[in-house]
């Protein structure tokens, strides 16, 4: 039975909620850099063999436990019946989120420089100290504007989802308008031998990128028990996020092979790719830099609305009901309005820690560049046990009942989730590689050290919340005691 004074959040919402996460105009960029325009096929293979599933999947997995408000943490601890692999889940899912929100903290920086100066000449008015100081900064803005304004989350989510898509379909739409009125493809040759992958080291380390960019369905699974039909609706969410991601990264993507030549890339073309196109077509059809001042403004929105959805479905997962006896009773008390707020405060701390370690970069860009990479290793590693969750209702699947069932063999379903890990987990793996820098350089010495160093820290911190808690139990012993 509905409860008429709560308030339902709809489908298309929840897609947006979630294409927020998933995907943006800037996230086909990267791979376009890195593969050129064979990415095309990488976007059309991946989609079939693995976004489709991987939204039908998190399907499944969101209405069997639609009553769980820990999302993929809850999902693992009920699949594999263990406290302790919920609270690896947990912690998995939250360190991931870290780089990923220094990420889109320093894309705000690089949206509002736009705006203000209209180039790109960020690095020449900041040193990089100033950049990761003001990063900190507006993560922690932004998570005390969470916690004051209880509604940011729908409302950016509109806002920034809407205009992102939108202005997508407007960039793939004015470039087939210019085709037609005398603009020419910049990349050349522009055929089939084009499109074919090349099959090397640096393809596959950045295929873990490519995931990164299509990955989070699973977000938007804490959100469930506030749809007025779960079971018809979400499916119609998963199908129209699919079909959204699929859209943008393929159609953009030959968009893209129109402004720039893929054989020649600028270097910030990852940082400042999109403002350049934005630029490129505003000109082409007569508009100067009026379409880029546009861009700016919206990846701005866009921004803010993924700092919204991260810091909250992210803080969500890791203090709900997934083994709260293997971390601090301080870590996942929650205030009045029901948020983890320490857990919030743990989050800034470790950005600001990430923030001084990327400082040790020697330009702007280059830590831009490192994040991003960064998260193509940390992401898929965390998007692996959306597989691993989806193989144990499966094999168990007598124990699990749900109102969606994605592929109804048996045999199949393990088939299709056991792919999808494995090729996850070895694209996650392959990512360590650094992307930006040859070789036997320096460069890729330091990267290399930095990467290893970052996940390290990240797995030591996973072991050390729980010897915390080990140590609060015993003090609270010794008080029972005497």
């Amino acid at each position: 039975m509905l409860d008429q004074k709560k308030h339902y959040m709809s489908w298309p919402v929840i897609a947006l909620l979630d294409f927020v996460t998933i995907i943006s105009f800037e996230n086909i960029f990267y791979p376009f850099q890195n593969q050129g325009l064979s990415v095309v096929i990488s976007w059309i293979f991946l989609l079939f063999t693995y976004v489709i599933p991987y939204a039908l999947i998190a399907t499944q997995l969101g209405l069997t436990f639609d009553n769980q408000d820990g999302g993929l943490a809850s999902w693992i601890r009920r699949g594999t019946h263990s406290d302790l692999f919920g609270y690896i889940t947990s912690w998995m899912y939250w360190t991931q989120t870290i780089p990923y929100l220094v990420d889109v903290s320093n894309s705000v920086i690089v949206s509002i420089s736009w705006i203000i100066l209209g180039n790109n000449t960020l690095g020449h008015h900041m040193s990089t100290f100033t950049f990761g100081m003001l990063t900190f900064v507006i993560i922690l803005l932004f998570i005390i504007f969470e916690n004051v304004f209880r509604d940011s989350l729908e409302v950016l989510s509109i806002i920034g989802g809407g205009a992102m898509f939108l202005i997508s379909m407007l960039f793939v739409f004015m470039t087939v308008w210019a085709l037609t009125h005398g603009a020419h493809i910049a990349t050349q040759p522009f055929n089939l031998h084009a499109f074919k992958p090349n099959f090397s080291l640096h393809y596959f380390s950045t295929t873990g990128l490519l995931i990164f960019a299509m990955s989070g369905a699973e977000l938007a699974a804490p959100y469930i028990n506030k749809m007025r039909n779960p079971k018809r609706d979400f499916p119609k969410a998963m199908w129209m996020l699919a079909l959204m991601t699929a859209f943008l990264t393929i159609f953009g993507t030959l968009s893209l092979a129109v402004f720039f030549n893929a054989n020649h890339i600028p270097n910030d073309f990852k940082m400042n790719g999109p403002y350049y196109a934005f630029k490129l077509l505003g000109e082409q059809v007569g508009m100067g830099k009026s379409l880029m001042y546009v861009f700016a403004v919206v990846q701005l929105m866009f921004m803010l609305a993924q700092l919204a959805i991260l810091i909250d479905a992210a803080s969500r997962v890791f203090a709900s009901d997934t083994a709260a006896k293997y971390m601090p009773s301080w870590l996942i008390k929650k205030n009045k309005a029901g948020r983890p707020v320490h857990s919030y405060t743990l989050t800034a701390g470790i950005s600001l820690l990430l923030l001084l370690l990327s400082g040790t970069l020697p330009n702007i860009n280059s830590i831009y560049n490192w994040l991003l990479n960064l998260n193509g290793i940390v992401s898929p590693y965390k998007t692996a046990l959306v597989f691993v969750a989806f193989l144990a209702i499966r094999w168990q699947e007598e124990q699990f009942k749900s109102d969606y069932v994605y592929i109804k063999n048996r045999t199949g379903a393990l088939i299709v989730g056991f792919w999808c890990f494995i090729f996850t987990f070895v694209c996650a793996t392959m990512g360590f590689i650094p992307q930006d820098a040859a070789p036997g350089t320096k460069a890729f010495d330091h990267q290399l050290f930095m990467n290893f160093v970052t996940v390290g820290f990240l797995v030591v911190l996973g072991f050390l919340l729980p010897w915390l808690r080990k140590l609060e139990l015993k003090k609270a012993a010794k008080k029972i005691k005497y």
